[in-house]
């Protein structure tokens, strides 16, 4: 019989059981932006802090300028959390809370906790957005300061996730599934890109699936736009989505048609 798994490590700066509450470290990080406001990502109104670092390079990325870790601010938790706190108030009135999204968090795991962590002390709803890939980088202790996971499903084949993102589909699919054991609460969300992720073949197993965890709340099909083209052009890089067009309201609704036959609430 193989031995049980390593117990995961506590969060930095966490007190003995039992003991006092620990003065904790200031955790270093790189952000890309912050949004006051923000009411896409998760229930309410939200805090969104987009961190800067992701190891994938989707196709219709509208931040590139994320991509790497170093093209963002300079700063630490404790000073994240202190511009938290200013709005904790407001927060708690719009029934929002925070949402770590990038980039990519989970680049940055002991940032990410750290922040959650303070969140959570401070009584806050916290979501984390991210596309799964680095799923292993989530232990048990950060995902306990997670209310809700935004997860980002950008496709349901290897190769159509592969072209899509630089990246392998598997990773993702391992961490939905140990979400659904944790019987964390999750948001699945879908980008509908014309001629590259409107393969209802997929789709559907993608539905399939989605039922299958039976922790998923609701399933957003989120339109392809153009809006981070721009952002592309400066940093001289190719688009190969310059011709796309987003997609029409009627492929939009046969999309969404598919997830609700699998009974799932679907935006």
């Amino acid at each position: 019989m193989p031995p049980p798994p390593p117990a995961p490590r506590p969060p930095r700066g966490a007190p003995p059981p039992g003991g006092p509450p620990a003065v904790r470290p200031a955790i270093s990080g790189w952000v890309h932006s912050t949004e006051v406001g923000g009411a896409v990502d998760g229930p309410g109104i939200r805090y969104v802090l987009f961190l800067a670092g992701c190891l994938l390079r989707c196709q219709y990325c509208h931040n590139p300028d994320s991509w790497h870790m170093h093209q963002g601010k300079p700063t630490n938790s404790r000073e994240v959390l202190r511009d938290i706190g200013s709005y904790t108030k407001f927060l708690m009135h719009a029934r929002g809370g925070v949402t770590l999204s990038g980039g990519e968090p989970l680049v940055q795991p002991d940032f990410t906790h750290a922040i959650l962590r303070g969140c959570k002390e401070m009584g806050l709803h916290t979501a984390l957005d991210t596309a799964g890939f680095l799923g292993a980088h989530a232990d048990d202790y950060l995902l306990a300061d997670v209310d809700l996971v935004l997860l980002d499903i950008k496709a349901f084949s290897e190769a159509t996730y592969h072209d899509l993102t630089g990246v392998a589909l598997g990773p993702t699919l391992v961490f939905a599934r140990r979400l659904a054991a944790m019987k964390k609460p999750v948001w699945i969300r879908f980008v509908l890109v014309p001629g590259l992720t409107d393969k209802f073949d997929e789709i559907e197993k993608m539905a399939a699936f989605a039922r299958e965890l039976g922790n998923v709340e609701r399933v957003d099909v989120l339109p392809f736009h153009k809006m981070g083209e721009f952002k592309w052009a400066a940093g001289g890089v190719p688009y190969r989505l310059a011709g796309t067009e987003p997609p029409t309201p009627d492929l939009l609704e046969r999309t969404r048609a598919v997830f609700r036959r699998h009974d799932l609430v679907v935006t």
